[in-house]
């Protein structure tokens, strides 16, 4: 295979998409259910989402690896590090994007580094794909099943982390859990997310072990199907495809029996979790490298790719800038307000371009069909998610392909 697959770059897009999506709604107060992440425990399709991206960059480690393998360990070292260290600070940039705001006396302030978040999604994915590209490195001769024995010790070390250093009888909650506590320790209250009304990262250092292991998953997926052997970009034999479905079945039977003592969780990112979405993700892979990649002895443009999967090709083409800009763009336009009455203590309310869109064309134009204001406010999200695929898909035309 070459180090572009068409079926990764669609499965790629459509978590993209889906971030865009669910991050972008009308309104956080009016979500369908599907469309929020569960409140601890449990699963919704919300919570696959970037489970399957990281499931994503450690296929696309195994389509790149051989070459690396074949090259200069410090060229390899040199291009990890520099990736990593890279998306690292594009997430920390993002944090603290757009540097001013409003202060409560109306006035644009800079932004203080003293309640700076370190972690987040972008962190996240900086850490995970540079420690599973050293591990997958210091594994490249051992064959694809010395990765799956190395993402196991992780999801076992984990739980037993959580076991041992845990509020006895309580290890898997907020405060139990002992994640929270070490990153308030190492990184300080002050720099942790605050969206469960306390100091709590959901994208903490504690809970980026497991989701190391989930990238070390996809990359022992692409070895199994047969990422990186060097042949032209086609399907996989029969037997390899007919193999990662029997793999996916394994997968999500272990979880449903982990998951009685260790309960599907995204905010720990709990082992049960990795194994149930690293199975869901596995299954899609093998179904689009079946449905979307080319026979070995046909050419890929002989076979164009359906609809569907041409819209969400455009996003897996430039995954890191487009989610970035949904991310951004936001933040500036947030900064554009004017005066929206007054609240009940007296202080003024104000109004930006985004929130105003929502309140006064998708509200109203959801009410024409329907009195709940959740469909308002997902129609506001797909729209807002056709801008960002407009774009994605012009820069694909003009071949304007951004790299880190």
């Amino acid at each position: 295979m070459t180090e572009r697959l068409r079926s990764l770059d669609v499965f790629r897009g459509a978590t993209v998409a889906l971030m865009i999506l669910v991050n972008n709604p009308g309104s956080w107060a009016h979500l369908y259910p599907p469309l929020a992440h569960a409140a601890w425990h449990g699963v919704t399709p919300t919570d696959l989402v970037f489970p399957f991206f990281l499931f994503a960059v450690g296929h696309a480690l195994a389509l790149v690896l051989p070459r690396f393998a074949a090259g200069a360990p410090a060229a390899f070292w040199w291009k990890v590090l520099k990736r990593t260290v890279l998306i690292f600070a594009i997430g920390l940039a993002l944090n603290i994007s757009p540097l001013v705001r409003w202060s409560a006396e109306g006035d644009l302030v800079w932004r203080s580094l003293e309640q700076l978040r370190v972690m987040g999604v972008l962190q996240r994915i900086a850490l995970c794909f540079g420690a599973a590209a050293a591990i997958a490195w210091a594994l490249r001769r051992a064959g694809p099943h010395a990765l799956l024995a190395a993402a196991a010790a992780l999801l076992l070390g984990y739980w037993a982390a959580c076991l041992a250093l845990g509020a006895p009888g309580d290890p898997y909650s907020l405060e139990g859990f002992f994640g929270t506590h070490w990153d308030r320790a190492l990184l300080g209250a002050q720099h942790l997310y605050r969206g469960e009304g306390v100091p709590f990262d959901p994208e903490g250092l504690a809970s980026t072990v497991p989701a190391i292991a989930q990238v070390l998953l996809g990359v022992w997926v692409g070895q199994l199907l047969g990422a990186g052997a060097g042949a032209a970009a086609s399907r996989p034999d029969a037997t390899r495809l007919l193999q990662g479905l029997a793999w996916a079945a394994v997968l999500l039977g272990l979880a449903l029996l982990w998951q009685a003592v260790f309960p599907f969780n995204k905010k720990i990112w709990t082992s049960s979790y990795v194994l149930l979405t690293t199975a869901l993700a596995m299954a899609l892979v093998v179904v689009m490298l079946h449905r979307l990649e080319p026979r070995s002895s046909a050419p890929a443009a002989a076979q164009p790719l359906p609809a569907w999967a041409r819209f969400f090709e455009v996003f897996g083409l430039n995954p890191l800038f487009i989610f970035v800009l949904s991310g951004f763009v936001p933040r500036v336009l947030g900064l554009l307000r004017w005066p929206d009455g007054v609240a009940a203590d007296g202080t003024p309310k104000w109004l930006s371009p985004l929130p105003w869109a929502w309140r006064e064309v998708f509200a109203p134009l959801a009410r024409l069909v329907s009195d709940d204001p959740r469909l308002g406010s997902l129609l506001f999200a797909l729209a807002n998610l056709s801008v960002y695929w407009a774009l994605a898909a012009w820069m694909h035309r003009r071949r304007v392909y951004i790299r880190v």
